[in-house]
């Protein structure tokens, strides 16, 4: 992961410092403890549950440094920088699809707090590409494996 900006909601910031102190002090104990008990097992060359808890450490550790990283890079929107005018990152958007006149709700979010079953979807996604830097009234075009769906802005609303 680079050194790039991290775009985040305070809610979004707030997930990922409860996740990292959750890593640092429960999770770490844990796989130590698991460890430790497959090392008095006796020999580790064959030790399953060894290979496992090294296996969990390692992640945990690695997803510490990339949470510090994120943190140390993160850039916080709040909900006064959000402009009613135009979609950006923290915007609620409603749109609506021109084809089947479906009405879907989405809130636009840095990629590292994206989670599509909470309709948050990030500004690198197709639709949040598409209508990133857009106004209300607007009908876009996204790209979609199943083809092309075209879209309108109906409303802009901050978190």
């Amino acid at each position: 992961m680079s050194d790039k900006e991290v775009l985040l909601t305070p809610d979004g910031l707030k997930k990922l410092e409860d996740e990292l102190e959750n890593l640092k002090s429960v999770k770490r104990r844990e796989v130590a403890e698991r460890i430790k008990i497959a090392i008095g097992y006796g020999d580790i060359s064959e030790n399953s549950e060894y290979e496992d808890a090294k296996n969990e450490q390692a992640f945990i550790e690695g997803r510490i440094i990339t949470l510090e990283k994120m943190l140390r890079n993160a850039r916080i929107i709040n909900n006064d920088e959000i402009d009613l005018e135009t979609v950006n990152i923290g915007s609620t958007v409603v749109v609506e699809d021109l084809e089947f006149r479906d009405t879907m709700e989405y809130t636009i979010v840095g990629t590292a707090e994206s989670d599509p079953l909470q309709n948050k979807i990030s500004n690198e996604s197709p639709v949040g590409k598409a209508i990133i830097g857009k106004k209300k009234g607007t009908t876009v075009e996204v790209s979609v494996p199943a083809g092309i769906i075209q879209y309108k802005i109906v409303d802009i609303k901050r978190l």
